[in-house]
């Protein structure tokens, strides 16, 4: 029952929450055109949305799912291929994701996330430091000067990535995000994935370490090769590395700029009425750090509440954006950022059942320390351009500000406890 035509998905992400809202109006489950001319579904709604992620009708595993992909009719040229061409335990289904996610997860412990507390902390004042020495005045990127170097250096110092193949895997991971390049840059951008990648683990496998690469490629090397085969170990590397600082980036940024925005909201952690916790639920509520979940597949015909059928093998699209702002879940008033909000912690933002994010608590803790920490430093932070100004990244995946302008007011020394010579 198809009760709507084609809508196109607009690849640049110019106005991801009005896309959102309108597909959310046409139902649970509205046929879309994505980048390239592929035509699939969107899912709308915080409760369709958690039914569906728990349904085993629906695999992530495009080999055995997607028979257009089987059969070739898609393939690499496809300007989204890599989302769907790795394999990994995100696009894995049924008995090979756990197969995939087990190693991750036991080399991922929450014992070594803890351990990491010290390191962010530690980060987070050397990079405030480094702010706090910018000339008085001058107006300056947050977001390339403090969001994407903390997340940075803690995901790629967790992985053992050596300083000199940073660069390259910044500008290949953000080609990865950017759904409006051509289909030619996006198959050339995956290629050079792959072969710094392999040079990575040809490194480490020299140099071994204390870090998540060393003991994910022992897991491979120690073993008869059915755990984990190079292309898996390869694949789920390259979604650790990306899900792992392009999201905290991105929330990073929406919590400063909601709190510089809204200074009532701000009074309210400052004053103790609230905690930075729940500033940072409320922003992933408000402004999910991916807007939609690449991909998913019908196993077989899948009837929806409201009578739509999604076809069997037709590709399936999860708008996590509806989810957060659904306003059967969160109110009329659900597009305001209010951290006192009582569902701020019912967002679906880190995935939902089997495939839910395991850097979720690592993505917590960095925005966490380093927002309170931020905010103790520049006490007079303040955005350096209007708000309609602020331009988001070209992206329908990626959710994030392209800049975040900002002016930093006098400096105090770590903790807020004293002042400093400074801007």
């Amino acid at each position: 029952m198809n009760r709507q035509c084609p809508y196109a998905l607009d690849p640049s992400g110019a106005d991801i929450h009005g896309e959102a809202a309108h597909l959310h109006r046409q139902g649970t489950a509205t046929q879309v055109v994505l980048p390239g001319g592929v035509t699939g579904w969107v899912i709308s709604g915080s409760e369709t949305i958690r039914r569906l992620l728990v349904d085993p009708r629906v695999s992530k595993d495009a080999y055995r799912h997607w028979p257009a992909w089987i059969d070739g009719e898609i393939g690499a040229e496809w300007p989204l291929a890599i989302w769907v061409s790795v394999q990994n335990m995100i696009t894995a289904y049924g008995a090979e994701h756990t197969r995939l996610r087990k190693p991750v997860v036991a080399t991922f412990t929450a014992r070594r996330v803890a351990r990491m507390l010290p390191r962010i902390e530690q980060v987070a004042d050397e990079l405030l430091d480094r702010l706090a020495a910018s000339p008085p005045g001058e107006t300056v990127d947050l977001r390339a000067a403090f969001a994407h170097d903390l997340p940075t250096r803690i995901v790629f110092e967790l992985f053992g990535i050596p300083p000199q193949s940073w660069a390259p895997l910044h500008r290949i991971i953000k080609g990865f995000f950017d759904t409006a390049i051509t289909a030619e840059d996006a198959q050339a951008n995956a290629e050079l994935l792959y072969v710094t990648m392999t040079e990575l683990l040809a490194h480490r496998r020299e140099h071994p370490g204390d870090d998540m690469t060393t003991a994910l490629i022992n897991t491979r090397d120690e073993g008869d090769g059915s755990r984990l085969s190079e292309k898996e170990l390869i694949d789920n590397l390259i979604l650790l590395f990306t899900a792992g600082y392009e999201t905290s980036v991105n929330l990073i940024c929406t919590v400063v700029y909601e709190l510089l925005r809204n200074p009532d909201q701000l009074e309210l952690l400052r004053t103790g009425r609230a905690a930075w916790d729940d500033a940072v639920e409320e922003a992933l509520r408000l402004e999910p750090p991916a807007t939609y979940a690449l991909m998913r597949f019908a196993v077989e015909d899948i009837e929806m509440e409201d009578g739509v059928v999604i076809p069997k093998g037709a590709p399936i699209v999860v708008s996590f954006a509806s989810a957060g702002r659904d306003p059967a879940v969160h109110g009329p008033d659900a597009d305001r950022f209010d951290i006192t909000r009582p569902t701020r912690g019912e967002h679906l933002s880190f995935g939902f059942g089997t495939h839910y994010c395991l850097g979720a608590s690592l993505a917590r803790m960095e925005c966490g320390v380093g927002l309170k920490r931020l905010f103790e430093r520049f006490p007079d932070l303040s955005l350096a351009v209007r708000p309609e100004e602020m331009r988001k990244v070209e992206s329908f995946i990626s959710n994030g500000l392209q800049e975040l302008p900002v002016r930093l007011g006098t400096a105090r020394g770590p903790g807020g406890a004293r002042a400093v010579a400074g801007p």
